[in-house]
């Protein structure tokens, strides 16, 4: 189906335009020549970094319902509904500022509590900013989702084979949403009946109506449980704190019903993500002052900008993996990074990344090979497992100075943190040793501050797509 929906919301945007100071290092790109801080080999890798239009989001042929502005209508209302999200089980949900509620509360949790939209669908609200106060604390940082689209295997470990099956992941999760897909199925029958049958197919949702059938649940009775009389500091499982019928987010419910019922129910979820990744494919950080400079804006970058660009495509050779115009290869790496306990002291250190996450991803159950996919285009790796010990995405670099902190669990706090890592060849002590890809750059000072200016750089303005 034909990008309509990039008219809609006016995804193409122009650079920011502020002053940026005096042009240096030979002056502005745009011409038939090569800049004087570039060899022709590092001139050509910036070109590919900015070309003349950044490219919407490849076509998915896992999800024949993504570039449909009906099913992106319906994505962004679920997006940001938090109705169909369970009870609140952590004691850091005080009700202040940094939790969406109190706990034991329900129907507080919307995917827009972690990706906010005015926050470049980041996390900016849980305490230290580090991983993200859902139900639950999840065990890694919540990533941006601009340009998501762009990646085809997703999540930092690539956990998932599709973005529509990441749907998945929250609302089954005690930690983020503690919702099943029994209940999201029947919140949508209730809330969205017209909407999603004018998209999938009129009646579809009406054998949910037979309570034989389909166990009836509410915001209050889906996923886990609080338990009576206890008192825990947190929420991770297994926890005294809460308990979990059957599998959790499934329940006991979804276990009773026949094997077809079931399929049922895990269709309209499976719809409902469809329509989810359609909204979030028009999510993207937009041209920047960069694009601008590479395209013959001469005042759009400064001479420390403009080394810190020769230095990422030359000494420092971050293009090597941030590559193409939205600075990513989107493949998973081992660079060498420590585990260390968060600010609220949970430590993740037996995160194995990506050797554990395609794995899952390879048989994902709703992903790409499975009966509710709309293609299968070959995207996944041949040697998913111990080759990807402790590896992880590589993370876009496009928006990168809107975050507020950094790798997957959110423990670098700052860019010059993260140059200052890539700089030293990664940490001595590893979590996964002699396996990393990072080699010392032998930066100086002067040339880390550059760097960091350059990356400060790719911010750009695009707007929140709406349908609303």
């Amino acid at each position: 189906m034909a990008r309509t929906t990039i008219a809609l919301v006016a995804l193409a945007s122009a650079c920011t335009g502020r002053e940026t100071g005096e042009v240096g290092g030979g002056g502005a790109a745009g011409g038939s020549g090569v800049p004087e801080l570039f060899t022709e080999a590092e001139w050509a890798i910036v070109q590919e970094l900015a070309p003349p239009e950044l490219p919407s989001a490849p076509v998915d042929v896992s999800n024949g319902y993504g570039d449909d502005p009906a099913a992106a209508a319906l994505g962004e209302r679920l997006f940001f509904d938090t109705g169909y999200s369970g009870k609140l089980l952590d004691i850091d949900n005080d009700g202040s500022e940094k939790s969406l509620g109190v706990r034991g509360q329900s129907g507080k949790v919307a995917c827009a509590g972690c990706h906010m939209d005015d926050a470049a669908f980041l996390d900016t609200r849980s305490a230290f900013q580090e991983i993200s106060l859902g139900t639950g604390w999840t065990a890694r940082r919540t990533p941006s989702l601009l340009d998501v689209g762009q990646a085809k295997i997703v999540m930092w470990g690539g956990g998932r084979s599709t973005l529509y099956s990441q749907f998945f992941g929250p609302i089954e999760n005690p930690l983020e949403m503690n919702s099943s897909r029994l209940f999201v199925a029947q919140f949508i029958a209730a809330q969205y009946k017209a909407e999603y049958e004018s998209i999938f197919g009129a009646g579809t949702l009406d054998p949910l109506s037979d309570a034989q059938r389909f166990p009836v649940l509410t915001a209050d009775t889906t996923g886990c449980k609080l338990t009576e009389n206890v008192d825990h500091p947190r929420a991770l499982p297994p926890d005294p704190l809460y308990e979990c019928h059957g599998v959790p987010g499934d329940g006991a419910e979804y276990d009773s019903m026949t094997p077809a019922d079931q399929e049922l129910v895990t269709g309209i979820v499976v719809n409902a993500g469809k329509a989810v990744a359609a909204y979030e494919r028009l999510l993207t950080c937009g041209p920047s002052r960069f694009d601008a400079w590479v395209h013959g804006d001469a005042g759009a970058l400064t001479a420390l900008e403009q080394r810190g660009l020769a230095l990422f495509v030359g000494k420092a050779r971050c293009a090597d993996c941030h590559a193409g115009p939205f600075f990513s290869d989107q493949k998973f790496y081992n660079v060498g990074f420590e585990e260390r306990p968060t600010q609220i002291e949970i430590f993740n250190g037996d995160d194995h990344g990506a050797a554990v996450d395609l794995l899952a991803a390879a048989n994902d159950e709703v992903g790409l090979a499975s009966q509710y996919s709309d293609g299968d285009d070959g995207r996944m790796p041949s040697d998913v497992g111990p080759a990807y010990e402790g590896a992880f995405r590589t993370p876009s670099l496009r928006c990168v100075a809107e975050r507020p902190t950094f790798m997957h669990s959110g423990l670098l706090h700052s860019l010059e943190d993260v140059v200052a890592f890539f700089n030293r060849g990664g940490d001595p002590q590893g979590t996964y040793p002699g396996v990393s890809v990072s080699e010392p750059l032998d930066l100086s000072l002067e040339e880390e501050g550059a760097l960091v200016a350059f990356l400060r750089a790719l911010d750009g303005n695009a707007p929140v797509p709406t349908f609303r």
